[in-house]
């Protein structure tokens, strides 16, 4: 039976729909988090199943015996979130075929992890899910360090960026490597879709959730989240960052399909340096200290080439559309 399609609803209608997740959580003052989780699952048409590997928004929604879930949510270890989603959606699939679920009645899997769980420890489950082509969608929401934990630094963390793991004194300046590019990891699996939004660019992110629910295989977005207790910056600030992010290109928003056709779906109209965004945060403060500009420097450097490539994969694989 063909599954029906449903109109597409807009973006304040949307905005009207309950909260998947609910009020009286347990996150920060000024964390962007909730805003991420409601505005993702909200996008969805259809109902949605929930993974989530230990972390921030797991240990903060789920405290025993409470729950600020209003979807089935299930956790899993910090290193198998995808694994898990992957048992959950072969099991509906069963389910379908044995005639015990109506196959019009479709459903949506949907992950949601850090940084942590997803760059670091569970990127072999994620590969692997994605190998093997389960439909699904991974999304990452990126603050750049194991937060939960006490700020630890993880792969995501930028460049010269100060954690608990990564100090600043004599000896070391901040992080000494590069950050891991996870976007360009799951686009070089060639899934049918993987982006990079921000929740302050909610349209944005809105239009690229619904395309990762709408195709048929897996899908991955890596969300940018920035962290109030980890970053060191005002409660109120949170959506500046993302927005500094994006017009510094330290952040850029784009999407790949298939691994081949590269699009950036936003260019600032006028792109600023790198200290705008390093200004308002503690833990970067001391690449404004005259003895560590090469660091910002060096930080300026890596973006620039990372959006110079972007903008040749874009040229190169753009087909006119």
């Amino acid at each position: 039976m063909a599954v029906k399609k449903r109109p597409v609803v807009g973006v304040s209608e949307l905005l009207q729909r309950p909260a998947p997740l609910a009020q009286g959580h347990r996150m920060c003052s000024g964390c962007s988090l909730p805003i991420v989780v409601n505005l993702a699952l909200r996008s969805a048409d259809t109902p949605v199943v929930v993974a989530s590997p230990t972390g921030c928004l797991e240990i903060t929604t789920s405290v025993y015996p409470h729950s600020a879930w209003n979807v089935p949510w299930f956790h899993s270890a910090f290193e198998n979130a995808a694994s898990t989603i992957s048992g959950i959606e072969g099991a509906y699939k069963a389910l379908v075929r044995k005639g015990k679920l109506p196959q019009e009645q479709r459903i949506k899997f949907v992950v949601i992890g850090g940084d942590g769980g997803t760059y670091d420890i569970g990127i072999q489950a994620l590969s692997g899910a994605a190998e093997r082509g389960h439909d699904f969608v991974y999304i990452c929401t990126n603050n750049e360090g194991y937060q939960n934990t006490g700020n630890q630094r993880s792969g995501a963390t930028t460049f010269a960026g100060q954690a608990t793991t990564s100090p600043v004194g004599k000896v070391h300046r901040g992080k000494e490597q590069k950050r891991k590019n996870l976007t360009f990891i799951m686009a070089a699996h060639e899934i049918p879709y993987a982006a990079q939004a921000t929740p302050f660019h909610f349209r944005d992110f809105i239009a690229k959730m619904r395309k990762a629910l709408s195709v048929e295989g897996p899908a991955f977005l890596n969300v940018y989240q920035p962290c109030v207790s980890g970053w060191r910056f005002e409660a109120d600030q949170a959506f500046e960052m993302c927005q500094l992010a994006v017009q510094t290109c330290l952040w850029p928003l784009y999407a790949v399909e298939d691994g081949r056709r590269w699009r950036i779906t936003h260019k600032p109209a006028k792109k600023k340096p790198l200290e705008e965004w390093v200004k308002p945060q503690g833990r970067l403060r001391h690449l404004l200290r005259s003895e560590n500009r090469d660091l910002l420097e060096e930080l300026q450097r890596q973006v620039d080439e990372e959006w110079e490539f972007l903008l040749r994969m874009e040229r190169a694989t753009s087909d006119g559309a």
